[in-house]
């Protein structure tokens, strides 16, 4: 029964190439037409058990709204405390399990879902989400199976972490969960975001209510299924699509809340801030808050840039998955001394942008997710059309006839400060200010200052001096920051992603920094001969 089990450092899931011949692609097709022509009823699953209600959603193609894949049962009040119920009645003997078959359960949903769940997770991430074959692979198979991967060996050097034993004495450091239960609310845009949030803190005997986004509710579901064919037990982590006034209601306002771990807008982060602020004095312990929110990433060019992959950065930074992601570039800082030759380059690749059906393989861009999105985006597309202080250079087209198409847009603003500058979109929408080259400073002064967040951006310079000078002057702009690349595609073990200011409390996901917030620590101390002494030394007369 005594092992010393500590995971191998895994490596990151191959990405498969999908070519026409591949049997991955005869796979996939194959799989894309059977879900097309289903409707999967989805449960809730609460204390192992899967439970229905007479309240249900749908899950809809958003390239084809009138298209339903799925409808989900919704949990309200009851349900809600039935989940609590079985996460604490299930947390002890969870919290008991030796780590080495805690890891083995979601390794093992690793090894699933990287292996024979690999083309209905893509699959449903492609139809639900609206996603490319590409950008539903890294999401949903590769980058999930390396949180579940990577995150077993970082708890393993977590544990290894101990205190030094001076003669006479054990020290040792027990990492435990935190006191009552873990909400987890994630977002639409990445499966793979879906997974990590309950099952990292579940990786530390945590028991965890699982809220998925209503519009990823199909993928998120294939995810505890891998979950529980991978032996996870009843009660551990419970599937409660629901109401977000509910979650606040029933489960926040819960006195066992023991954390809360959040991926999605700032205005939500904050307003449950406020609400267990407010609340603070009823729960048991203080609730850990752990969230990444939203971001207005950028691209900043330094004149010593070379304008072919600065191009690259820009449309691929900016226009996959439709811009619907935290890191996404939106917003670029080019000098005039090279926007002359980018301007004719950019708009060139963005006029061959093919925008549609995912299933059809040669589009680059599906639809955004809904119709509240479609109108968001719209309005700040019509906001610049109309404005003197920009101009649309490409794209600007806005289609929900059948499915809540935009297309790659590019806007070009007369200030750093300009609207779409400043203010997250969550679209296929770049805004480009044009900065005299001897205004370096001062428009590095605006990128770090016009907004509030600080998520991802990237810096684009031949010159190495002009690098360095770039990376300190936007030293606290970017969580993830990077240098002649693009500002999204972090890869787990590789570059732990999260960011500060209002992009949230840059806790790492994809590292040991996040794990740390799921374990409460017990120091424990043991003397091997204890002494019987009183009086010290000191207290002796001359």
């Amino acid at each position: 029964m005594n092992t010393n089990f500590e995971p191998s450092i895994p490596a990151n899931e191959r990405i498969l190439d999908y070519a026409p011949g591949s049997t991955e692609r005869a796979d996939l097709k194959r799989e894309l037409e059977k879900q097309s022509g289903e409707i999967v009823e989805i449960p809730l699953i609460i204390g192992g058990r899967e439970v229905k209600t007479d309240n249900l959603g749908n899950c809809i193609m958003p390239h084809d709204h009138g298209h339903i894949l799925a409808r989900y049962h919704i949990a309200r009040q009851n349900e809600l405390e039935a989940a609590i119920d079985a996460a604490l009645k299930a947390k002890e003997k969870w919290m008991s399990l030796p780590f080495v078959h805690r890891a083995s359960i979601f390794k093992k949903a690793a090894d699933l879902i990287s292996g024979p769940y690999r083309s209905k997770m893509i699959a449903a991430t492609m139809l639900n989400q609206s996603k490319t074959v590409h950008q539903a692979q890294i999401d949903c198979v590769c980058e999930l199976s390396d949180f579940l991967r990577f995150n077993a060996c970082f708890a393993g050097d977590i544990f290894k972490d101990q205190p030094i034993s001076p003669p006479g004495v054990i020290n040792r450091m027990e990492y435990r969960p935190l006191d009552g239960f873990v909400a987890a609310v994630t977002p639409f845009n990445f499966t793979a975001i879906g997974g990590n949030l309950p099952s990292a803190p579940a990786l530390f005997g945590n028991t965890v209510l699982w809220k998925p986004a209503s519009s990823s509710v199909l993928s998120n579901y294939y995810v505890m299924r891998a979950f529980i064919e991978a032996g996870l037990p009843a009660g551990v982590i419970n599937f409660v699509p629901c109401r977000g006034g509910d979650m606040s209601r029933f489960v926040l306002a819960n006195r066992k809340l023991g954390g809360f771990h959040f991926t999605g807008s700032t205005e939500v982060f904050q307003d449950v801030w406020k609400q267990i602020a407010a609340n603070i004095g009823n729960y048991e312990s203080y609730p850990r808050l752990v969230g990444e929110t939203g971001g207005k990433d950028f691209v900043f060019a330094h004149k010593s840039a070379e304008t072919g992959p600065l191009t690259a950065a820009l449309i691929l930074g900016a226009f996959e998955y439709q811009g619907q992601k935290c890191s996404a570039a939106s917003r670029a800082f080019i000098p005039k001394s090279l926007w002359g030759e980018m301007k004719v380059r950019l708009l060139d690749e963005v006029s061959k942008i093919k925008t549609g059906d995912v299933r059809d393989f040669t589009n680059l861009c599906g639809a955004v997710i809904d119709k509240r999105a479609f109108d968001r985006i719209k309005a700040y597309i019509e906001y610049a059309r109309s404005s003197p202080n920009a101009s649309i250079l490409a794209g600007g087209d806005c289609d929900d006839s059948k499915g809540y198409f935009i297309k790659p847009t590019v806007i070009e603003a007369d200030s750093p400060a300009f609207k779409t500058m400043v203010e997250e979109i969550f679209g296929p929408v770049l805004t480009i200010y044009v900065y005299d080259d001897d205004k370096l400073d001062e428009t590095l002064e605006a990128c770090d200052k016009a907004t509030p967040y600080a998520l991802t951006g990237s810096i684009f310079a031949s010159d190495r001096y002009a690098i360095k000078y770039m990376e300190i002057k936007l030293v606290h702009s970017a969580g993830n920051f990077y240098i002649n690349d693009k500002p999204t595609g972090a890869v787990v073990g590789q570059q732990p992603f999260g960011g500060g200011r209002t992009s949230g409390t840059n806790d790492k996901a994809g590292s040991k920094i996040n794990l740390y917030r799921w374990t409460s620590p017990r120091s424990v101390k043991e003397s091997l001969v204890p002494s019987s002494r009183i009086a010290f030394p000191f207290m002796e007369e001359e």
